[in-house]
């Protein structure tokens, strides 16, 4: 059994040992999951990854995707993808995080196609790498704010929270702007949740921004105006 395949066990088993199936029903009926749930509390299972990913050291790149990888695709309950996403933000696997890992994330978000994925990876990989690395990534999230998928689509406008003053303005604006007439629910809050950030950082131009956009939806105005008093 090589690296990948004990951590993938000891993953599949550590679960297995805390899971709560008096629990596990509730919170799949929550999060309106088609996958079953273990029952393993968030608190539980970062106790659990810790001991884990410290006694099960990936030696490279190849065998960090390849576990990853392995968890994400042939995961039984929820928990299993959620480690997953844990392993990719592991600070022992900070060195690989760059552009040649949206392709593993892009996949995580389309098949995931759920918000406690789906955010997770925008703000938290996708985000960060884009800033690193703006020449090579930000293309990419453009044509996911165009995306027939709306996940991406979600992906390209929430990416930026957090940024602060390295937001790219001009990257919010087409990843809004693209998904203006969008009626989903999940895109409506994710433009008001990211307007709502930056004006954080940079309250009038966001003002400014819903004033100069009539055609955002109520929800992303009242989202984006939270806390300026609109």
């Amino acid at each position: 059994m090589d690296e990948v395949d004990e951590l993938v066990h000891a993953v599949r088993s550590g679960l297995a040992k805390h899971a709560d199936p008096g629990k596990a029903p509730d919170i799949r009926r929550y999060m309106k999951s088609e996958m079953d749930f273990r029952g393993v509390p968030k608190p539980e299972r970062a106790r659990l990854v810790r001991s884990l990913f410290a006694e099960h050291v990936l030696p490279d790149r190849e065998s960090f995707v390849a576990a990853a990888r392995t968890l994400w695709r042939d995961a039984e309950f929820r928990e299993e993808r959620y480690v997953a996403i844990d392993l990719t933000g592991h600070r022992s696997y900070a060195r690989w995080q760059d552009h040649m890992l949206v392709p593993l994330y892009e996949e995580m978000i389309v098949t995931g196609a759920w918000w406690d994925y789906v955010d997770e990876i925008a703000i938290r990989r996708i985000g960060p790498i884009r800033r690193a690395e703006p020449d090579r990534v930000t293309p990419v999230v453009r044509e996911w704010a165009q995306d027939e998928d709306r996940w991406r689509r979600r992906t390209a406008v929430i990416c930026q929270v957090g940024a602060n003053v390295a937001t790219d303005r001009d990257l919010l604006t087409e990843a809004v702007e693209a998904n203006l007439d969008d009626r989903d629910f999940f895109l409506r809050k994710g433009i008001g949740w990211a307007l709502r950030d930056y004006a954080r950082t940079a309250p009038e131009w966001v003002r400014a921004f819903v004033e100069a956009h009539p055609a955002l939806s109520p929800l992303s105005v009242r989202e984006a105006l939270k806390h300026l008093g609109g």
